[in-house]
């Protein structure tokens, strides 16, 4: 079962294959594509396709991202799979794999992370915005394969009581150790949102990729 095949993709920007990269981005808990769009508005390029997948009933997997992995199941499948599908949709429109950027929030971030360790490669950049690797305490990541520099943002509050600030330092190694060029800023006080000084680093990441 794959519940969340067949859902809705939502585009903005370039239409895909005209431009010359490409952003997924991976809406939170109870979010939906629109709402993901709206980083896409912040992070306007023109040389971008933005690509918004949707999870049935708004959500990717029922339980937290450091519940056990089979609790999240076939939902945490499901969304890695939708990631791949959509990964490969701008590979065949000719964009290549060093002209795509990843990018979520929240549950989001954590589906985008975790696709990106197991599919490890060049990409663009990979942008995490309170999140981090799925897995409970004490999970390892044992993947192979190889960032080759791709650049990496974690973004997260010191005080975010839905994402730990030991698994964005724990997922900052593990990204590291496989070869990214990782930026982790933690904020002091912040809320569960995006704040202005990410959004100004990830418009320098998308300027590399667009070259």
């Amino acid at each position: 079962m794959l519940p969340h095949a067949g859902q809705p993709v939502e585009t903005r920007g370039r239409a895909l294959g005209e431009g010359s990269a490409a952003m997924i981005l991976v809406h939170g808990r109870g979010a939906t594509p629109r709402n993901i769009l709206d980083l896409a508005a912040a992070l306007a390029h023109p040389a971008f396709t933005y690509l918004a997948p949707g999870a049935a009933g708004n959500t990717w997997y029922p339980y937290s991202f450091m519940a056990d992995t089979a609790a999240n199941e076939p939902g945490l499948s499901s969304g890695l799979g939708v990631l791949d599908v959509l990964v490969h949709q701008v590979l065949d429109a000719g964009i290549p794999r060093d002209r795509i950027v990843l990018a979520g929030f929240s549950q989001g971030a954590c589906l985008t992370s975790e696709y990106a360790v197991r599919h490890a490669g060049r990409y663009g950049a990979i942008l995490v915005f309170s999140g981090g690797l799925i897995g409970p305490p004490g999970t390892t990541w044992p993947y192979g394969g190889d960032f080759a520099g791709t650049p990496v943002f974690l973004g997260c509050s010191d005080v975010d009581s839905h994402v730990p600030r030991t698994r964005v330092d724990e997922s900052a190694v593990v990204l590291e150790a496989m070869g990214a060029r990782v930026e982790k800023r933690i904020y002091a006080g912040m809320g569960h949102l995006i704040n202005d000084d990410e959004i100004a680093f990830a418009r320098t990441l998308l300027e590399e990729v667009a070259g």
